[in-house]
């Protein structure tokens, strides 16, 4: 007789399933309509171990047709371990509750790195984990593929679809507090990074899982932290940092890609990565030739939020180049940060600012990448 977690997950697996995309288009063409694509393009944390916890996840879903969500263990507002997870079963039932609502392909996201930067933790009932930094000073493929399938198959057991690892920064400052200082980088060596990084998306492409590498175009070097303001690497920053994107990108290993909110005046005078079209359009797809999904780092982090408005915000991000706009809702929250930004989306192709054409360029690629997890 199957026993009560089995039946629970084989129903969230059946509902993540269920890829169609009906309900979203307009009575007149058939297509997609703006507000949904708009919906699509936006990646959001809440608060609430149920659905019925939070105050707006349904709202969010439903109403504006919210294309990812990213879960998280400690809400750092409140200062308290208490958001998202709770245990495999908890979890797991979240999850189903989130894709009988979207009514639409979700993307169910985690920061599942390993060491510091882990969600699932053992205190919540799952296994322990190891950090980049201790998988690439073992130097062991084996270690890798191990610790990457356990990994992958924790995910997939909860019906979560993408992980948003491996960090394929590179160690070049050991006291960098966000990478190196806190083991999340596998090496200084690029073909080292490229090794443990490649082993961990076969492995979690093995059991349905997407990856996500970060943080382009590399953030090893940086003195600061972009969670907390404004990163300069002008004179840190080396080319030897873009080795590790361009040959996971040749042997089409990148599921999506995050940006870093790190600034270069080398690279764009005026904005940092995530909002420099010279960088995500000129280095990322002209010159590696990266044709999927670019997902922001968290929009509400310092480096962005302190510097620019929200509007100005994502309408540099969009015609930089960013598909999907991440905010976290984990070191501010707000409620209403989602319907905010559709009506700025929808607002700026109303506009005139910029054409659906790019809307229809981010909705694409998404839709291709929601796709992938069928097969």
């Amino acid at each position: 007789m199957p026993t009560p977690l089995f039946t629970l997950l084989a129903s969230v697996l059946l509902a993540s399933s269920a890829f169609g995309f009906s309900g979203c288009e307009s009575q007149n063409s058939g297509q997609p309509t703006l507000e949904y694509k708009a919906g699509q393009m936006i990646k959001a944390g809440f608060r609430g171990m149920s659905v019925d916890e939070s105050d707006h996840i349904e709202r969010d879903l439903v109403n504006y047709h919210l294309g990812s969500v990213v879960l998280f263990d400690y809400d750092v507002p409140r200062a308290r371990a208490h958001r998202n997870i709770e245990s495999p079963e908890q979890l797991a039932r979240l999850i189903g509750e989130l894709n009988e609502l979207a009514g639409s392909p979700l993307l169910i996201t985690i920061d599942q790195e390993g060491g510091r930067v882990s969600r699932l933790k053992p205190q919540y009932g799952f296994l322990p984990s190891v950090s980049a930094g201790y998988l690439g000073k073992t130097g062991d493929p084996d270690s890798t593929r191990f610790h990457a399938a356990r990994t992958a198959e924790t995910l997939a057991s909860l019906g979560i679809n993408v992980n948003l690892s491996p960090v394929v920064d590179l160690n070049l400052n050991r006291d960098n507090p966000i990478i190196g200082g806190i083991e999340r980088s596998f090496s200084s060596d690029p073909d080292s990074v490229v090794l443990h990084a490649s082993i961990t998306v076969q492995e979690h492409r093995k059991r349905g899982i997407l990856t996500t590498l970060k943080h382009f175009p590399g953030h090893g070097s940086s003195r600061e932290d972009s969670h907390l303001g404004w990163v300069d690497v002008t004179d840190e920053w080396t080319t030897i940092e873009l080795e590790p994107w361009r040959k996971l990108i040749e042997r089409d290993e990148a599921d999506l890609v995050m940006t870093a909110h790190i600034f270069n005046e080398q690279w764009d005078p005026d904005h940092p990565a995530t909002l420099s079209s010279a960088v995500l359009t000129g280095i990322l797809r002209e010159e590696l030739g990266y044709e999927g999904v670019i997902l922001s780092d968290d929009m509400q982090m310092e480096a962005v939020r302190s510097h620019y408005g929200l509007e100005r915000a994502v309408e540099l991000a969009v015609k930089a180049g960013v598909d999907i706009l991440g905010f976290a809702n984990n070191s501010v929250y707000e409620p209403d940060i989602v319907p905010r930004v559709h009506s700025i989306l929808i607002d700026l192709v109303r506009s005139g600012r910029i054409p659906e054409s790019r809307i229809d360029e981010s909705w694409q690629r998404i839709k291709t990448l929601k796709q992938n997890l069928q097969q």
